[in-house]
């Protein structure tokens, strides 16, 4: 049976994909990206890079991008994915993930950065700043990084002592004494410099 005209006319001409990253430079945790399809003529006001907003407004964007989007998805790559692949390869593969975890497949996917996901099964392009220039992709770093964000809360109610919900991960001064202090915990990238260094020193003669 051939699709009507009104058919036609009901769907967007092109369902394309913001992608996003949060959590490249921590020392622990997983990395997350999203992936927002936004129907055309859609508008949220006051989507920007999530690290030009703050922490209420972000959450506040979230909860508006997750009801109003045609689509969304949230995945990840996991610290032991991020020390065996390295940081690079995992956000990637969560970029794939969340492309992946789309209800509706998207016909395009935009990206933040200078890299594409491999394996995608549509077109894929990168845009560099397009966190701040894609609304989709604007959306999907708020995604992300709330995502993220709430993650680091779960590590805090874990492991209180690292501080997770004051520096998110990141390689604070504060986290660096902490991890010098106590060691790393079971949500540390060992390949990461600072970490590494710890399990090196433990096995130098």
């Amino acid at each position: 049976m051939q699709p009507s005209l009104f058919d036609d006319l009901a769907m967007p001409t092109l369902l394309c994909a913001g992608v996003d990253e949060a959590g490249r430079g921590p020392l622990a945790g997983p990395v997350f990206a999203a992936a927002v399809i936004l129907e055309e003529g859609t508008r949220i006001e006051g989507l920007n890079d999530s690290k030009k907003l703050s922490a209420a407004r972000r959450e506040e964007l979230a909860l508006e991008v997750r009801e109003r989007a045609l689509a969304w998805s949230i995945a990840s790559a996991t610290v032991a994915e991020i020390d065996q692949f390295n940081i690079l390869r995992a956000t990637l593969l969560a970029m794939r993930r969340a492309c992946e975890g789309l209800p509706h497949a998207p016909q395009q996917v935009l990206v933040d950065g200078n890299q594409v996901p491999p394996g995608l099964a549509c077109a894929a392009q990168y845009v560099i700043g397009g966190d701040a220039k894609v609304p989709a992709i604007s959306a999907a770093s708020i995604l992300a990084k709330t995502a993220r964000d709430a993650y680091c809360d779960q590590m805090h109610a874990r492991f209180p002592d690292y501080g997770f919900d004051r520096h998110r991960g990141y390689g604070t001064a504060f986290h660096l004494q902490r991890l010098l202090e106590l060691g790393p915990c079971e949500e540390h990238r060992r390949s990461f410099a600072p970490v590494r260094r710890h399990f090196e020193s433990c096995l130098a003669p």
